[in-house]
């Protein structure tokens, strides 16, 4: 059968964008290597959207939680992955989780019924140069596709070793303890002409006896363990965990990730500290988005178990009530710089013919995953039809997901990033305990207007 469009891919993200397009009538070519004898080091079967990792979903409540109401918006798109996930469901409180066998079977039958959708036990090994293409590989793409994505679009597009730091929400940060700085005041010119003032760190001051004990508290915390496929992968000199640094001795942090040479404290210049207002170990925190919501540690990547994190970060000054968008880590993946690489329709900038869905594009989570499929799905079967795609509200789920990928976050610093209410336009104006219900109200509203355009 010829095509109208070629996915590569038959994870989340692969699977629900062929779904949204063969059911609007185009023929679909799935590729995917598993049942060819081959399959990635994380994967068990040959089925269809296998759950690899947890068989959860996290949470459905769609009032007050971000990867809930993105569960809402999916189902009212008309979701493959969220029907199967219903059809599978197992008891978990107010968390979505599936029957693994029972999720992925769902999923093939209603996809190999179609029958404009052939699916393909295939490897591919090159980017096709024609004929429009979704690539949904996922983080551990194989290394014959990598080698031709990276090829397309830059040495320095992909990431094979995922150094994640914490990402902390702003409004968490006592800033009667921590204060905005740069070092030396560097780069004020260039941080006031991007619209800033100057100042564009938020520096978590420490005390030597505060250091030492942090340090030890790293050195004692549980870490998590490398899967068996991860564990030759090594340490590149950018992303040394913080753990690994503290075993090297007293001052490695304070001579990397906690240096405090150029940051002057204004809040200790007081008797206490005799020796004046300079600390003896600073926590930098750092912008991750336009909107200014979230904010990473700097250097802070980390194999600590989360909460472990939680508890052990809580103990630096400024942040002892300190709430995280997203804890640290390091473990093998393959993405792309997506907002430098990729268009507002998750196209190659180079290549336009070609998008990319999931956890490529550096989205992390089943449920992210899923959606960016579901969008590049959508997009895909706009553009066969010669109509336009129109953006989801800013303000949604689907909206603010897409504009993180796309060019909300800070190419520099880009990193694979769950659904967050961080990620949405922010709220002043509605109390703190009032915010994430008023989120979610505010996006149900706003996507009204937006689905009649892609419900099919």
């Amino acid at each position: 059968m010829t095509y109208d469009i070629h996915i590569i891919g038959g994870g989340l993200a692969g699977s629900e964008a062929a779904w949204q397009l063969a059911r609007r009538g185009f023929k679909v070519r799935l590729s995917e290597m598993r049942g060819t004898g081959e399959r990635s080091p994380a994967h068990q079967t040959d089925n269809l959207a296998e759950l690899v990792c947890s068989n959860s979903l996290r949470s459905d409540d769609h009032e007050k939680n971000a990867v809930g109401l993105l569960h809402h918006e999916m189902r009212l798109c008309g979701s493959l992955i969220m029907t199967a996930a219903e059809k599978a469901r197992v008891p978990a409180g107010s968390a979505l989780a599936v029957d693994r066998e029972v999720f992925s079977g769902a999923i093939e039958q209603a996809l190999t019924a179609l029958p404009n959708l052939t699916l393909v036990r295939e490897r591919i090994d090159v980017l096709p140069e024609a004929g429009l293409t979704i690539v949904a590989t996922g983080p551990l793409t194989a290394a014959a596709l990598a080698s031709s994505i990276g090829a397309a679009t830059g040495a320095d597009s992909l990431a094979f070793f995922d150094a994640i730091a914490p990402i902390v929400y702003r409004e968490s940060i006592n800033m009667d303890v921590a204060w905005m700085a740069s070092r030396w005041d560097k780069g004020a010119e260039a941080s006031i002409a991007l619209g800033g003032d100057g100042r564009d760190y938020i520096n978590c001051p420490m005390t030597r006896d505060q250091y030492l004990a942090f340090r030890e508290e790293i050195l004692a915390g549980e870490k998590g363990e490398f899967k068996e496929w991860e564990a030759n992968t090594p340490y590149f000199d950018g992303c040394m965990p913080i753990e690994v640094m503290a075993e090297r001795g007293v001052d490695t942090l304070r001579f990397g990730p906690m240096k405090p040479v150029g940051l002057d404290n204004p809040h200790w210049a007081t008797p206490e500290h005799p020796n004046g207002r300079w600390p003896h170990a600073v926590v930098q925190l750092r912008q991750d988005n336009t909107l200014g919501t979230i904010w990473n540690m700097v250097g802070f990547q980390t194999k600590l178990k989360y909460a472990e994190q939680q508890r052990i970060f809580r103990t630096i000054p400024g942040l002892e009530n300190a709430e995280f968008a997203r804890f640290g880590g390091l473990h093998r993946n393959t993405f792309l710089n997506s907002p430098t690489l990729l268009d507002r329709q998750l196209r190659l900038k180079n290549a336009p013919h070609v998008r990319f869905a999931g956890q490529i594009t550096g989205c992390e989570g089943y449920v992210e995953s899923a959606a960016v499929g579901m969008m590049a799905g959508i997009m895909a079967a706009l553009e066969l039809s010669g109509k336009s795609w129109e953006t989801p509200p800013r303000t949604s789920a689907l909206g603010a997901l897409l504009a993180h990928i796309t060019g909300d976050a800070e190419a520099e610093t880009y990193q694979p990033m769950n659904i967050n209410f961080g990620l949405f336009p922010p709220l002043h104006d509605v109390k703190k305990k009032q915010r994430k219900e008023a989120y979610t109200e505010r996006a149900k509203a706003d996507l009204a207007a937006w689905l009649p355009l892609v419900v099919v």
